[in-house]
């Protein structure tokens, strides 16, 4: 049994120059014109992600968020100065400058965070440079009154969008995982301390049981070892059965996709989504550190994108190639009409769990 889851140059003075002027021609050094200003770097989404952290780490470093342009194939940082424009050039990434900080942007975030309801989202979205609010269509009347007004209220750093659907919690991937009370799927086979584990989502260890089998009512072959949920989604499952655990997800075509490594997603690369009730689909991530307000809590800290997923698929893989992004969490919409969804970064749990992908 397999169950798989599955993670300028610069023209300076020369010799030549000087040649050039003494038989009459005028050369760009000559003029003392300033040498052009270096183009971005062509770059893979994971190459972007790697260069978006370290042009963005720190809190005061004149920088606001960065993503990736899939079709030019560069990355895109937000500055607030020319400073920080000149280093991020010099790196290799295309420089914007925009008005909000990314500190601004993050109270703003926490602030509507505090008088969220459930079937409501927030996230910071660096194209716009503005925090995106997300309503389903559960929220109507005086609660959604009130959301215009907290949104208006926030000097243009936020703008409030609707979604048809509910948010929810995608319980009912990668490979179907079975409980008593419900079905998930794998998100990545994982080693912690020499044994292999799974990870899945927080809420399917939270809400439907801590043993799981590879088919409805078959024996048991992972039991929860540790889960977060709400607050974060993500959960961590030991094989307690000698059954196959590739670091694989599958692709639901009769092949599978190889996981070598764990990153984080960066905004606007294209990206896959694995899970057992829809299989296979795909779409860009649109933001990151975003927060959704399940009837359950609030979670926090997750990547959100524009792919499909229904109950289910929860736990599943969201990956990019050999890499492993995100564990789904829940969202709106179908794989009929389309959709949002929300996952939880994985790096993070690893860091949380002291695992590795394995």
């Amino acid at each position: 049994m397999s169950i798989r889851r599955t993670g300028g140059r610069r023209l300076t003075r020369t010799a030549i120059g000087v040649a050039a002027l003494a038989a009459g021609t005028l050369t760009l050094a000559d003029t003392g014109a300033a040498a052009p200003a270096p183009t971005p770097h062509t770059l893979t989404s994971s190459s972007a992600s790697k260069l978006a952290r370290t042009l963005t780490a720190g809190p005061e470093n004149g920088t606001a968020g960065a993503y990736y342009d899939s079709t030019a194939r560069k990355l895109v940082v937000n500055v607030l100065d020319d400073d920080a424009a000149d280093r991020v050039r010099d790196a290799g990434a295309e420089p914007r400058h925009v008005e909000h900080s990314r500190a601004q942007l993050k109270n703003v975030q926490e602030s509507l965070g505090e008088r969220a309801v459930p079937g409501t989202a927030r996230g910071v979205n660096p194209k716009l440079n503005k925090v995106v609010v997300t309503a389903d269509s559960t929220v109507r009347g005086a609660a959604l009154n009130r959301l215009e007004r907290d949104v208006a209220a926030q000097d243009g750093k936020a703008v409030l969008r609707r979604t048809a659907g509910t948010f929810r919690s995608l319980l009912s991937g990668g490979d179907a995982i079975y409980s008593s009370e419900g079905r998930c799927s794998v998100g990545f086979n994982v080693v912690k301390d020499g044994r292999p584990y799974f990870l899945t989502a927080g809420h399917c260890a939270a809400l439907s049981g801590a043993t799981w089998s590879e088919t409805e009512g078959g024996p048991v072959v992972g039991e929860v070892d540790d889960y977060r949920f709400p607050g974060n989604d993500d959960a961590l499952v030991e094989y307690t059965a000698e059954v196959a655990h590739p670091s694989e997800v599958n692709l639901y075509d009769g092949s599978a996709q190889p996981i070598s490594d764990a990153r984080e997603a960066v905004v606007g690369e294209r990206v896959r989504r694995s899970g057992s009730t829809t299989q296979v689909h795909d779409g860009t991530v649109q933001a990151l550190d975003a927060s959704i307000s399940y009837p359950e809590g609030d979670v926090h800290g997750l990547i959100q994108t524009d792919v499909c997923a229904e109950p289910g698929d929860s736990g599943g893989s969201l990956f990019a190639d050999t890499s492993a992004l995100g564990l789904t969490s829940g969202g709106s919409g179908d794989c009929s009409v389309g959709g949002e969804t929300f996952f939880a970064p994985v790096p993070d749990a690893l860091d949380h769990y002291g695992a590795e992908i394995g």
